[in-house]
């Protein structure tokens, strides 16, 4: 038994041959595939390979006609439609109604509760003027019972640049109330302006304190001298007048230091 003739040879045909003669067969009117047998018979192969052929007939779909000459066109595509140039509308004669703005609404200030406590008013910082006024007669008084006492506990004219400049000369009493007057107006401002370390304002306290106080015993020492006529102060006057320099430039320094110590 041999395989028919297709394609011009006799052996056997790849499935995918076999299958436009297949599509071939005359079949009975209702059938649409020829069945399983009847591919066996037609191309005497096997049931295994009738299987599959039958199996690419139903999935395979069929090629168009081998003597279609011209090939199908897809049709122009159509021209865009140019729309038409629209009339001009005739302005209107009747004129637009004038719209005036709104009157601006008077803004209501809040009505607080009765219970609401009110914001405080914005403090208004005290002039200072005044205590210019009130520091002359004071500055007069206490530079001149300093420089007076300073002249009898040993303070005078001195010469502080010997050799360099002979003829310049001062008078060693106004350190007395430029120091211990300085020192005590700074000090009672570092203590009350609260913008210090707390050991920098306890110590600038008792010491503001304390150099007010040895001002005002300067000052009663000095017309308590003056009155009596005496023109040389005691020993123990001398030696507490003469030691303030010293003490105003210790206390100063200890100041300083506290103000800039953050600790």
């Amino acid at each position: 038994m041999t395989a028919p003739t297709i394609n011009g040879t006799r052996y056997p045909q790849p499935l995918e041959d076999l299958l436009p003669a297949a599509r071939a067969l005359d079949l009975p009117d209702g059938e649409v595939f020829p069945s399983r047998n009847r591919l066996m018979r037609e191309f005497r192969i096997g049931a295994p390979r009738a299987g599959e052929l039958l199996a690419l007939l139903k999935t395979t779909p069929a090629a168009p006609p081998a003597d279609t000459t011209e090939a199908a066109t897809p049709d122009p595509a159509p021209a865009p439609a140019v729309p038409e140039p629209a009339p001009p509308v005739e302005p209107d004669p009747t004129p637009a109604p004038e719209i005036t703005p709104p009157e601006p609404i008077e803004q209501v200030a809040p009505v607080s509760r009765p219970d609401t406590p009110a914001p405080p008013a914005p403090a208004r910082s005290a002039v200072v003027w005044p205590v210019v006024l009130l520091a002359l007669p004071a500055f007069v008084a206490i530079w001149s019972g300093w420089v007076g006492l300073g002249g009898l506990t040993g303070f005078g004219i001195v010469h502080p640049l010997p050799g360099i400049w002979d003829s310049f000369s001062i008078n060693s009493a106004i350190t007395l109330p430029i120091g211990v007057e300085t020192y005590g107006a700074y000090a009672l401002y570092v203590w009350l302006s609260g913008r210090v370390p707390e050991r920098a304002r306890r110590f600038a306290k008792w010491s503001a304190l304390g150099s007010l106080a040895i001002g005002a015993l300067g000052q009663v020492a000095y017309h308590l001298l003056e009155a009596a006529g005496v023109t040389s102060a005691p020993w123990w006057i001398t030696t507490a007048v003469a030691c303030l320099p010293v003490a105003v430039l210790g206390m100063g320094a200890a100041l300083a230091h506290l103000v800039r110590t953050h600790d």
